[in-house]
């Protein structure tokens, strides 16, 4: 369900449309009202009986001609994603430095590759861990590949404990190796992790002081304002280049995206633009 705030702006938009075109519908010219400039004049210009008459030729109008509030209500929908796409454009290039620079951020592939995938993840869920093998197939057979994973906890605190083990994991120089065995075991929670941490040879101990370490949750708070300006809600999500795709990627659908980044990056490269969407 949409929120109040947004029907209601929706429903006042096809109102206003339905009232700017129900003169012409009827041959007439659009109505006026001019309001006199008079001490005391408020906004309600009309009277119960004008705003009865008004509001029956809008409903008559409308029964007659439904087909206005669904044409009035695409091109809202049109607008507002159109001003979204621009928000997000916006915000890719405010944002350029934590997504592509943050020393913090794992990164797998060729760390100076000439393209740049993004991934925002959660431990726990499941279109992450159908997508790993995916990642793990670029990463080995594009060698211009860079892939930068952005820890983005929420689903729960099991996954925000997950999150503090794989950056404390890479403290000690096996991030990508914890962050592989998360996303494949059965369990995610403390028994997982100290599993995890015993199969790859790492000092428990001190895997658990890292996590309790203020400055790996300020990273996690970090990815998660960097996510919430950028509209991403879910997981998995993906920057490749200057497209975020929402939802999980089957392999050749992010070839596809690489490639057309890299397309853009190369002088004299013509731009295209996919229509792809991931699952979520």
């Amino acid at each position: 369900m949409k929120p109040i705030s947004v029907v209601s702006r929706r429903f006042f938009f096809v109102l206003v449309i339905a009232l700017a075109t129900f003169g012409s519908a009827f041959g007439q010219q659009p109505v006026s009202v001019t309001v006199e400039d008079k001490p005391g004049a408020g906004p309600d210009v009309f009277s119960g009986m004008e705003r009865s008459a008004i509001e029956k030729i809008v409903s008559d109008y409308l029964i007659r001609n439904p087909s206005v509030i669904r044409d009035a209500m695409q091109a809202l929908e049109l607008q507002e994603q159109r001003e979204k796409e621009l928000r997000i454009a916006e915000s890719l290039k405010a944002n350029r430095q934590q997504l592509y620079a943050d020393p913090d951020s794992p990164v797998a592939g060729n760390a100076a590759g000439d393209v740049s995938v993004v991934v925002f993840l959660d431990y726990n869920c499941g279109y992450c861990r159908s997508t790993l093998p995916h990642l793990q197939s670029i990463a080995e057979s594009d060698p211009g590949v860079r892939i930068i994973f952005k820890e983005f906890p929420i689903l729960g605190m099991q996954s925000h404990t997950a999150a503090l083990a794989a950056l404390a994991a890479k403290r000690q120089g096996k991030y990508l190796d914890f962050h592989n065995e998360l996303l494949t075991t059965d369990s995610t929670g403390e028994g997982g992790i100290r599993q995890i941490s015993q199969k790859l040879g790492l000092d428990f101990a001190i895997l658990r002081k890292d996590m309790a370490d203020p400055e790996l949750s300020d990273q996690i708070n970090r990815n998660l304002q960097l996510a919430a300006s950028l509209s991403i809600n879910g997981t998995p999500a993906y920057i490749v280049g200057d497209q975020l795709i929402p939802g999980a990627l089957d392999l050749e659908s992010l070839k596809t995206f690489i490639a057309i980044a890299r397309a853009k990056a190369e002088p004299n490269s013509g731009p295209v633009s996919p229509s792809i969407e991931g699952k979520r």
